[in-house]
């Protein structure tokens, strides 16, 4: 069994990986590809890590939201493209997605106006940057219930076959 780590300021990867139960071992043995010493580097910040790496990781702590962490972090673009998403309770985000709605709602036939003659003018702009910002919200409470999905799947809660099945109905 590994010692337990003493390390200040753990990062992401770190806490992922502890919140699991695993040690480096144990992980870099769950992950094949992933050494110990590859995860200690990571969660040291002495490297960073690879796409596939946060994939398996991901996979391995359970934690379907590293993904997105090191996109909206770590990766040079995603740092411009992708917003932070967090994984919050059921309900929260189901009324997260149906306030944006009904915001965008109202917003819908200023949206045509703005847009129906291919041209965004000055007088214009303010109105759609405010749009586009509750585009946004929408967006990310969609991608917050997927990791609450992909979550509860990997927790066990919700039956990934029957889900599979029942989308392809």
């Amino acid at each position: 069994m590994g010692k337990k780590s003493t390390r200040e300021n753990k990062n992401i990867y770190q806490l992922s990986r502890e919140e699991a139960g695993l040690t480096r071992e144990k992980a870099g043995e769950q992950m094949v590809y992933v050494s110990a010493d590859r995860i200690d580097k990571i969660e040291a910040g002495k490297s960073l890590p690879h796409p596939d790496e946060i994939l398996a990781m991901s996979a391995c702590y359970k934690v379907p939201t590293l993904r997105n962490y090191y996109c909206s972090h770590e990766c040079p673009i995603g740092k411009e493209y992708i917003p932070e998403v967090e994984i919050k309770d059921l309900s929260q985000i189901i009324l997260e997605v149906l306030a944006s709605l009904n915001t965008l709602e109202k917003e819908k036939n200023r949206l045509i106006e703005i847009t129906v003659d291919g041209e965004i003018t000055k007088d214009e702009y303010e109105d759609f940057v405010d749009i586009q910002k509750k585009l946004m919200r929408v967006s990310v409470a969609v991608d917050s219930l997927r990791f609450w999905v992909e979550k509860t799947i990997a927790d066990g809660r919700i039956d990934k076959e029957l889900l599979k099945l029942t989308k392809e109905e």
